[in-house]
């Protein structure tokens, strides 16, 4: 039988469930990801576990987010978790490393492998043509123990590309003709394999923003055939001999189709404050803006920063402007240097920051209140940035260093420039100077605990009978930003789960925590949502802080997919309305009362008592497995419970 080559990734990683769309699927994993801003819970849930060593060829702990150390905290955690990669045998990613996503692209990444990482961007190295998955930090930790990961299969997109990209038209510029088709739900459920005659003209590089970006979409993953130029790639960063070509079959289908061709596409930016609203930018031409931002996991190559430095070359951004390189790796600093291009952007007036996530995640670089700030990051939703009231625009280099030099937005073909050719740096070879390797000597090497860093909080099991008010109602498209806020004030405190917890929803509903607080001795709380609620970053915070505020279940209209399964994981019941007009129903303030819960089962539908007497009855999409997590409290429970 004719397979994608999703379905191909898919079938030779299963050990269990079904590979029909909509089932459930256990799939074995050869690498995990952990950035330190999840790290650290991944890190304590192995600790909780009691795991010895990690039984994947491959994981790797980053430090690239929280990189500011103005006191304490985050060089506290940065000692926990080289402690614990040497305790565990994890490759460790020193502090200054670079991002996490194109790093382990450039190291670790192997065609027809798979990844599951605690980062929703870990899709980025399916443009290797790996099985690269975002999870929640249980599920990686899950994966690390040598697990199975259960998950929903996944409907398989096929895109084709035709033809070949514009001058002033680049990667992200296609990722955003997607986000301007379909919205941040467009690919929910499903995968996006990219195939056609079209790939080849895309780099290995271009490739990494396309699929990092898919999960904007809402989308599982992003897969890509590993072909001529993936080898090319390999064989640059000294690391050939892991190439092996990968595509799908001649006349396989997919679930659905569609064509982009790459010829008729423009120059595109995501208005404030969704990756979802996306116009040409010739339409908002003329904006006036503060800051243009060229970095991220989602523009991390080298032609996306000398694109931009050969533009500005010889000339200076507006004064007024502040223009800002986020190198997103050590390495590549390196290559800009010798290539010439760093002197290019210094001296036009750019703003250099050190080699991390930096302001993609709020952690400086904060625009000025309501003032448009362009940036080649992947998220734009609101307060993300650091600022409250924020203005980002998501969008290419090319757009971002054109409005540099115009003060305003600008579309890059109205500059009257040639465009820029440039071609893919060859590498060094491996260089694993700054990065720790695992060694079996480290086996008993004790955890390293700062002050700071609190145990993971016990949750007990689901009761036969629940009564709680709804506390919350939030409307559609809530996203983890909205509910465990990001950034310097917040993130230092990721490995303390009760301190974290006084920031939930603190933009969104203040207030909440102290209502929180006052409920959760009499039974706890529920939170009413709409559509795609969730959506974002996996961090977990986002539904273990909640949890631990006495959070008991969530009724949605829909869900994102990782937040989802992060509910299921801390024993929080995630709920939709079986009549979406029910929403209305259920204000702040009303009581449910729900019986019979320890009886939870697949296909069962969930009723809930009103305090006037009515009902509203409630669906869920949850396996076996699913209830008996929910049952159990949460995932480290499960596993004890399963262990003894």
């Amino acid at each position: 039988m004719q397979q994608n080559l999703a379905q191909k990734l898919i079938s030779s990683h299963r050990v269990d469930g079904s590979m029909r769309p909509g089932d459930t699927v256990a799939l074995r994993f050869d690498q995990t990801l952990c950035q330190d801003a999840t790290g650290t819970l991944v890190m304590l849930t192995l600790e909780a576990m009691a795991l010895d060593r990690v039984k994947t060829s491959v994981s790797v702990q980053y430090v690239d987010h929280n990189l500011i150390q103005e006191d304490n905290r985050n060089p506290d955690d940065h000692r926990f978790l080289e402690s614990a990669a040497r305790r565990f045998g994890i490759w460790f990613s020193r502090p200054g490393n670079g991002i996490s996503h194109p790093l382990h692209m450039l190291n670790f990444g192997v065609p027809g492998e798979t990844l599951i990482g605690s980062d929703s961007h870990t899709p980025a190295c399916g443009s290797l043509g790996m099985l690269a998955i975002g999870a929640g930090g249980a599920d990686v930790a899950t994966a690390m123990a040598g697990e199975p990961v259960w998950l929903q299969m996944p409907e398989i997109w096929g895109i084709e590309l035709a033809g070949e990209l514009p001058d002033w038209v680049s990667a992200k510029d296609v990722i955003l003709e997607l986000l301007r088709r379909h919205g941040v739900e467009g690919g929910v459920n499903r995968i996006i394999e990219y195939h056609g005659p079209g790939v080849a003209g895309l780099s290995a590089m271009d490739r990494h923003v396309i699929a990092n970006m898919g999960a904007e979409l809402g989308a599982t993953t992003s897969v890509f055939p590993s072909d001529r130029e993936v080898k090319r790639f390999l064989d640059s960063e000294g690391r050939g001999a892991h190439w092996r070509e990968l595509g799908a079959d001649a006349g396989c289908d997919y679930d659905h189709h569609e064509r982009i061709d790459l010829g008729g596409l423009e120059p595109l930016i995501a208005k404030p404050s969704s990756p979802g609203n996306v116009v040409p930018v010739r339409e908002v031409e003329g904006e006036p803006i503060y800051q243009a931002y060229i970095g991220s996991s989602a523009n991390p190559g080298f032609r996306d920063f000398a694109v931009a430095a050969r533009m500005v070359a010889g000339k200076q951004v507006v004064d007024g402007v502040s223009f800002d390189i986020n190198p997103t790796s050590r390495q590549l600093l390196q290559r800009l240097i010798r290539s010439g291009d760093l002197d290019r952007l210094v001296a036009s007036g750019a703003r250099l920051h050190q080699a991390g996530c930096n302001g993609c995640i709020g952690m400086g670089q904060a625009p000025a209140t309501e003032q448009n700030s362009l940036r080649t990051t992947p998220r734009n939703f609101p307060g993300r940035s650091g600022t409250p009231e924020d203005r980002v625009w998501l969008c290419s280099p090319e757009t971002a260093a054109a409005s540099a030099l115009r003060g305003c937005i600008m579309d890059p073909r109205n500059l009257g420039l040639d465009y820029p050719a440039i071609e893919p740096p060859e590498g060094a070879g491996l260089d694993t100077t700054h990065f720790i390797a695992p060694d079996q000597a480290d086996a008993e090497t004790a955890l390293v605990k700062g002050p700071n860093i609190a145990t993971l909080p016990a949750f007990e099991a689901l009761p036969d009978r629940l009564e709680v008010p709804v506390l919350l109602r939030v409307g559609d498209d809530v996203s983890t930003d909205e509910i465990m806020p990001a950034g310097a004030r917040v993130l230092p405190y990721r490995s303390n789960v009760p301190k974290i917890a006084e920031f939930v929803f603190e933009h969104l509903a203040p207030g909440y925590v102290e209502q929180a607080q006052e409920g959760k001795e009499q039974g706890g709380h529920a939170i009413v949502a709409g559509r795609n609620y969730g959506q974002g970053s996996s961090r977990e915070h986002a539904a273990i802080a909640p949890r631990f505020l006495g959070l008991r279940l969530v009724v949605a209209k829909s869900f994102a997919r990782i937040h989802w399964q992060n509910l299921i994981n801390y024993g929080v019941l995630p709920l939709t309305f079986a009549d979406p007009q029910d929403y209305g129903r259920l204000a702040p303030g009303a009581m449910l009362r729900l019986e019979g819960l320890r009886s939870l089962a697949p296909d069962t539908p969930v009723q809930a008592r009103l305090q006037d007497g009515t009902t509203v009855t409630f669906e869920h999409q949850l396996s076996q497995r699913q209830c008996e997590l929910i049952l159990a409290g949460g995932l480290v429970n499960w596993l004890k419970q399963k262990a003894s």
